[in-house]
């Protein structure tokens, strides 16, 4: 992460600049996929003003903080940025999880047979529902097919109910 810093109406001093390079290290323990970090500091009337500005793929993310003191102005500008990056973070992480789930509820069963002029295999696509076995052993019932392909939300798996005979059920769990 390249990081720059600018100095208004004061001279930065390197005990300063240390500082602020510590501080931008821990954005990069929340977030390595920063590009770089700009620090805007400003010093008016005794107030110290630290803008930080920080760009990511996609996303410009920016925090300001006024203090009497420059070290906690920097302090407190990193620490409103850490939340941004996140609340950032686990927004791409709850979408590249709703995506996964999404493709996961997509089962198709194929069979897979040698195709010879007397045989034809039939596909057909199925969605698994997400379920529990019970839910599962009441909708085989209700739909008097000889297999159900399902979901199961314990285990996050898909699985297959057969009926054995009349009171029993066989559960495949690959």
């Amino acid at each position: 992460m390249q990081i720059t810093i600018t100095a208004r109406h004061f001279n930065l001093t390197n005990a300063i600049r240390e500082h602020i390079e510590e501080e931008a290290e821990k954005l990069e323990r929340y977030f390595d996929h920063i590009i770089d970090a700009q620090f805007v500091m400003d010093v008016q009337n005794e107030r110290n003003t630290v803008e930080l500005i920080v760009h990511i793929p996609g996303n410009n993310l920016t925090s300001e903080a006024t203090e009497t003191d420059m070290y906690r102005a920097i302090d407190n500008v990193v620490e409103k940025m850490e939340q941004q990056i996140k609340k950032l973070k686990g927004k791409w992480e709850d979408h590249h999880r709703r995506n996964k789930k999404q493709e996961n509820q997509f089962v198709y069963a194929n069979l897979i047979q040698k195709k010879t002029p007397q045989n034809t295999v039939k596909i057909k696509r199925m969605i698994a529902e997400p379920m529990l076995v019970s839910d599962a052993i009441d909708e085989f019932e209700k739909q008097k097919q000889p297999y159900l392909i399902f979901k199961n939300i314990e285990t996050d798996r898909i699985n297959v109910l057969i009926q054995k005979d009349e009171e029993h059920y066989k559960l495949i769990q690959p």
